[in-house]
């Protein structure tokens, strides 16, 4: 009886060293890695960046089981402006008809599944909160070396994010901005 406890024991050791071993919490080089956003309207488009304040992806066996990214959209900048109209649209970015950033300065991203493609790449769910409001997103990551890449496609709408949308106003002509906003992000371990 006493031998079998010694095993059981031994064995249950090494099962719980060998998960300790297999999963890992890799973190991502946050002032490396890089969050483009794309917007359009009817007239053209604008773009810029969103820095990450803190990201990491769940690891088993070297392939993706989850993560999660916190944006500080606090940080949103324009990048095809300069001067006095790059100050105004940033503002009105961070103003409340679009991400009030100063009540919800955060977005974050919590990956609840990943399925393996192959060749590095990952089917991606996760549930996307901006601005207290959560929903699910679907996307593929690729994993390659000691980069992730990635580009997503939010609907700006589901986020109480509604300022100009045709969708909610009408009548808005040529002044009409787009639901849809893109994300091209690139991570760095």
């Amino acid at each position: 009886m006493k031998s079998k406890l010694i095993n059981s024991a031994v064995i249950m050791l090494v099962v719980l060293t060998t998960v300790a071993f297999t999963n890992s919490k890799k973190e991502v080089n946050t002032s490396e890695s890089t969050i483009k956003w794309t917007g359009e309207k009817v007239t053209g488009s604008h773009e810029g960046t969103i820095q990450l304040e803190s990201a990491y992806l769940l690891m088993e066996d070297d392939k993706v089981t989850g993560g999660e990214f916190v944006m500080d959209m606090s940080t949103i900048t324009v990048t095809d402006l300069s001067g006095d109209s790059k100050e105004k649209l940033e503002g009105h970015l961070k103003s409340d008809d679009f991400f009030g950033t100063s009540d919800h300065p955060k977005a974050k991203l919590v990956i609840t599944s990943a399925a393996s493609k192959g060749n590095g790449k990952y089917g991606i769910v996760g549930d996307l909160t901006i601005k207290e409001q959560t929903h699910p997103l679907t996307f593929d990551l690729i994993m390659n070396g000691d980069t992730a890449t990635t580009q997503v496609t939010i609907d700006r709408t589901k986020y109480d994010v509604r300022y100009g949308s045709g969708s909610f106003v009408d009548n808005l002509g040529d002044k009409t901005i787009y639901d849809n906003f893109d994300l091209d992000i690139t991570l760095k371990f």
